[in-house]
């Protein structure tokens, strides 16, 4: 069965933000990416400096079955952010065939703003918005892929 987390998006204070959540939770980030960590882009561009410091994804633990998740908006992607709508449901399934599932079920009548697929970080990922507005995240962690991440 799928898990469903909360993904909070932020305007270069993401950082910032996921240090006060740590101070108000506890526990300790088990994975800290920026955004020039990535791979050039299908054009051959990569990040710009002004963004690569930015957080593209951090994670904080906040019990045994919930995960707070963030990044910053940056590039492209910047375009899209607007208080209010800086968040999206994030849910992990439990195989790829469930995430197709899942996701197909989700972008009936909506927008996909991310096809899922197999990404550089070896999560079979996407985004989209459903048809009353709301952001959603699917992912599927291949163990195969994720051994030595």
């Amino acid at each position: 069965m799928a898990t469903v987390n909360i993904y909070l998006t932020f305007n270069g204070n993401c950082e910032e933000a996921f240090h006060f959540y740590k101070s108000v939770f506890g526990g300790e980030f088990p994975y800290v990416g920026r955004f020039g960590e990535m791979p050039p882009g299908e054009d051959g561009k990569s990040m710009s400096a002004e963004d690569a410091d930015k957080i593209m994804h951090i994670s904080l633990p906040i019990s045994k079955e919930t995960i707070l998740m963030g990044s910053d908006t940056g590039g492209e992607w910047a375009s899209h952010y607007q208080p209010g709508n800086n968040f999206s449901i994030s849910v992990n399934a439990e195989n790829r065939g469930e995430a197709d599932q899942l996701f197909a079920g989700l972008a009936t009548g909506g927008q996909v703003t991310m096809p899922l697929a197999d990404t550089f970080w070896g999560a079979y990922f996407g985004m989209l918005t459903d048809q009353f507005g709301i952001n959603w995240m699917v992912n599927y962690d291949d163990p195969e892929k994720m051994q030595g991440k």
